[in-house]
């Protein structure tokens, strides 16, 4: 039950690159709450400087997320404002702050959120593969579970996204290909920046490239599922 006297939980979207995709209303929200809580306030500097937001900033992010979960958790309970951004996109996808979501549930306060960029679905839509149904499984683990979890998405009727960063990219298309065979599959790196690509083909291509080339950064990467009439020309 949302209580009168609880601050308003802000879930303020910001650009998963270019500075401009960011609403009007995520800019106001951002001048006026009375606490900004981050990922990664190093990052964040650099956003809120550009739009000449002067709200009080502290660090949210999985290695502190118990100690500042309670500092936010007491400000709300004071009737003051917080929005939660992340470094890129939406926040409570693939970052801990679900669990301050559910918290200041339990306390009485509203939740608000200010939707904008999303990785996700910028890659989605650009992809040229199906949009009708999709399933986002965010990382996979680095080590152990990874080969059950891809086992587990075999019968999926649907365009499969996953995060990954440059380092396991490779290895994780070679995972991909040995366990859901030779499907359509398309990497987006740098959405909405200077070097944006999208490379599309399927994920034996994808591994020859791979095999060759090293991309730098945080990919998305999505697969389809296995349809003869889904393949790229």
């Amino acid at each position: 039950m949302i209580k009168d006297n609880i601050g308003t939980l802000y879930l303020v979207s910001t650009p998963i690159g270019n500075l401009e995709d960011i609403t009007f209303r995520a800019v106001n929200i951002l001048k006026t709450v009375n606490l900004i809580a981050a990922e990664d306030t190093r990052r964040s500097k650099i956003l809120l400087s550009r739009y000449n937001i002067k709200t009080k900033m502290i660090s949210y992010y999985e290695h502190n997320k118990f100690q500042r979960l309670l500092r936010i958790e007491e400000v709300l309970k004071d009737n003051y404002d917080v929005a939660v951004i992340t470094d890129a996109g939406t926040p409570a996808i693939s970052d801990p702050a679900y669990k301050l979501v559910r918290r200041a549930i339990e306390i009485g306060s509203k939740i608000e959120p200010i939707p904008g960029a999303s990785a996700v679905l910028a890659s989605l839509v650009s992809s040229g593969l199906p949009t009708d149904r999709f399933i986002f499984e965010g990382f996979l683990p680095p080590k152990k579970g990874r080969k059950k979890i891809i086992e587990n998405l075999k019968d999926v009727e649907a365009t499969i996204i996953f995060y990954e960063n440059s380092n396991r990219l490779k290895r994780t298309v070679k995972q991909l290909f040995e366990i859901l065979g030779d499907r359509p599959a398309v990497i987006c790196r740098e959405i909405t920046k200077i070097y944006e690509e999208i490379i599309r083909g399927t994920l034996s291509s994808l591994l020859e490239i791979l095999e060759t080339k090293t991309y730098k950064g945080e990919c998305v990467l999505l697969v389809s599922k296995d349809d003869k009439n889904i393949y790229f020309d």
